[in-house]
């Protein structure tokens, strides 16, 4: 069934997209006794290569060897950042987590600017980040270095992103590199979690989160980027870090304290204030 922009607002459709990830990653982490996070990666990354490949049905022949270079960096990419965010969360809450991983798009919308006052933005981020480490429950140090991983990872894949969009149309990039994910992370996936892959139930379970967290999200945000303008989209995706802390506390009953919270506003205040910067000096989104 296809989406139509005029009878759902766009807005609608861009936080509907925010809740369906991090609900998809809220049951991950539910889920981590009976499937590790690994596995629980690459059954998300199957998912989304098996339904994006039908849907877009990507040309395999006619490309250079050029393109097919950036789709396998884009698919090892996509594969680090899911993979690091999931270890980022299996230590540390979600919410702490997702607000690491948001540096990542962070540096990339500032780091465009040479007005030194954007530099507030990256100064606040950093300090909300610093705030978590005067928090009275102590972060797992593991967890923190995998969330500053996916931030990476997360910086890549929005560069990586738009070339692969240059040289593969539609969605049949984001299928390559969803297979190259799922192909790379299969051998460490059936390591880490053995013969419970073939359980019925798993697999079931492995799809829904790869449904929430993959397709139904990309499918409302390219459905709504047809008519909102860039930067009021940027502005809503900084709403993620406090989306997934309520999705953790209804869900996983992940409490976290008033420094966290406060370290969370922060970065996503940083987060805003960098993107209507980053639309100041680029000039106003075309109509």
């Amino acid at each position: 069934m296809r989406l139509q922009p005029n009878r759902i607002p766009a807005v609608w459709l861009v936080i509907g997209g925010i809740v369906s990830v991090q609900l998809g990653a809220a049951t991950a982490k539910y889920l981590f006794e009976v499937v590790p996070p690994t596995a629980m990666v690459w059954l998300r990354l199957a998912t989304s290569a098996v339904i994006f490949g039908v849907v877009a049905r990507p040309r395999l022949r006619g490309h250079s060897r050029s393109d097919w270079t950036v789709a396998l960096a884009f698919g090892i990419t996509l594969l680090i950042m899911n993979w690091a965010f999931y270890q980022s969360f299996a230590r540390i809450p979600l919410g702490v987590a997702v607000t690491i991983e948001f540096l990542g798009p962070l540096v990339v919308a500032t780091a465009g600017s040479r007005r030194p006052r954007d530099l507030i933005w990256v100064g606040l981020a950093a300090a909300g980040v610093a705030l978590l480490g005067f928090s009275p429950t102590r972060l797992n140090v593991v967890g923190v270095l995998f969330g500053l991983l996916a931030a990476c990872g997360w910086a890549c894949y929005i560069l990586l992103s738009t070339r692969t969009g240059q040289r593969w149309p539609g969605v049949s990039g984001l299928a390559v590199a969803s297979v190259v994910g799922a192909v790379l992370l299969a051998p460490p996936a059936i390591l880490a979690a053995g013969p419970v892959l073939l359980e019925p139930r798993v697999l079931l379970l492995g799809v829904a989160v790869g449904l929430l967290s993959s397709v139904v999200p990309y499918s409302l945000e390219l459905t709504a980027l047809r008519t909102i303008p860039p930067h009021v989209f940027g502005i809503l995706m900084s709403l993620e870090p406090a989306v997934a802390a309520f999705a953790a506390l209804v869900l996983l009953r992940e409490r976290l304290s008033p420094l966290q919270w406060l370290a969370m506003a922060c970065v996503v205040v940083a987060s805003v204030g960098s993107t209507r910067a980053a639309r100041k000096l680029l000039g106003p989104d075309p109509a």
